[in-house]
């Protein structure tokens, strides 16, 4: 909106012109999310209290977590909230994309709402149900692979890391190949979300290395320097990704141990599903496994432990699942379970920057 409002005035101030560069409207995105979010968080959390939403903790969970009962949930709505006015605000508006991710992303986050609240209203740690929710993302994850595979400029083939004559041409199926790592994203994303911090100091990362690749991917020349694929227009998604950092990073002030507020599935779905659009739309989507590890180490720890619990009849790999909780249960406290799984996201958010020049 500042860009339609202000840049043309430039002629008449000269000063203006600076909202006409991506990164200047990334950091503003950044800061006025981080900003709303400071602002608007202590009222939304006493909001909260007043309205009962507290956190359901499992019965079968690590004792250490029968603290946090009760504890108000759902802040991923504040979170929602703040990136979408900040995404009007600094994004242009004349840009598909953008649009697309709002509302891929809202409508995530309104599939993980109403199973929050029907988990808050039980009173249990059951919400939608697997098959319902599973239904729903497909659905939102299909529009993405749709628009990639409809859009002028676009076709299904995928970028490799490492290598840079490698795309495979997936011709239609790139849209089941889109679904399966937009909703695996959301999931991921969502399994990850069981400690104090743990998943936002991950999404930040993400959504920092995003940012910097989609900036990179609808920059021409950088993009043929680079050999990455050139993606018209891609460059304002990375005011969207500003967005999601200084979201989560004012969120983190209140979620950080011990936390005062939880994202619920509203958030964390809701920013799975942003992380793996993003990476769809720039063709950057096997990087996600990357950059993302810790949420695929996450959702895979769970798929062996159930399939594992299911072949041997009972026996289990790790002490619980998903393996966040494996480590409390060895004794690590809480706090450093989860500095420590931030420090492996960095290293793999290098990692994943690393892959622009070795190729």
């Amino acid at each position: 909106m500042l860009y339609h409002l202000l840049y043309p005035l430039h002629t008449s101030f000269s000063g203006f012109n600076v909202f006409r560069y991506i990164t200047v409207r990334s950091v503003g995105g950044a800061l006025t999310a981080f900003l709303l979010m400071i602002v608007l968080g202590p009222p939304f959390i006493r909001a909260l209290r007043r309205l009962q939403i507290g956190q359901v903790v499992r019965d079968d969970g690590p004792a250490t977590h029968l603290s946090k009962q009760g504890v108000p949930t759902m802040g991923g709505v504040l979170i929602l909230a703040v990136m979408t006015v900040s995404t009007l605000l600094w994004a242009r508006l004349d840009n598909s994309m953008v649009w697309l991710l709002l509302v891929v992303t809202l409508f995530f986050g309104v599939i993980g709402g109403i199973d929050d609240l029907k988990k808050v209203r039980k009173q249990n740690t059951k919400g939608l149900s697997p098959r319902g929710k599973l239904i729903l993302q497909i659905i939102g994850a299909s529009a993405v692979g749709l628009f990639v595979l409809l859009h002028p400029g676009f076709d299904g083939r995928l970028s490799v890391p490492f290598f840079k004559n490698l795309h495979p041409d997936l011709g239609w199926f790139y849209i089941g190949f889109a679904v399966l790592v937009i909703v695996g994203a959301s999931n991921a994303v969502n399994l990850t979300d069981g400690l104090d911090g743990l998943v936002t100091g991950p999404t930040v990362i993400s959504g920092s290395v995003y940012l910097v690749f989609s900036y990179l991917a609808g920059h021409a020349a950088l993009a043929n320097y680079l050999q990455i694929t050139f993606v018209p227009g891609a460059g304002e998604l990375a005011v969207f990704c500003g967005t999601l950092v200084g979201a989560c990073l004012g969120f983190l002030w209140f979620n950080a141990y011990p936390a005062q507020i939880f994202m619920g599935d509203v958030g964390a779905l809701a920013l799975g599903g942003a992380l793996g659009s993003v990476a769809i739309i720039i063709k950057q989507e096997i990087l996600l496994a990357i950059v993302g590890g810790i949420f695929v180490l996450e959702a895979l720890s769970v798929i062996l432990q159930v399939g594992y619990f299911k072949m041997t009849k009972g026996k289990r790999i790790f002490l619980m699942a998903p393996f966040h909780h494996h480590f409390e249960k060895q004794g690590w406290h809480e706090a450093k379970v989860v500095a420590r799984f931030w420090i492996v996201s960095i290293i793999l958010g290098l990692a994943a920057l690393a892959t622009l020049k070795l190729r």
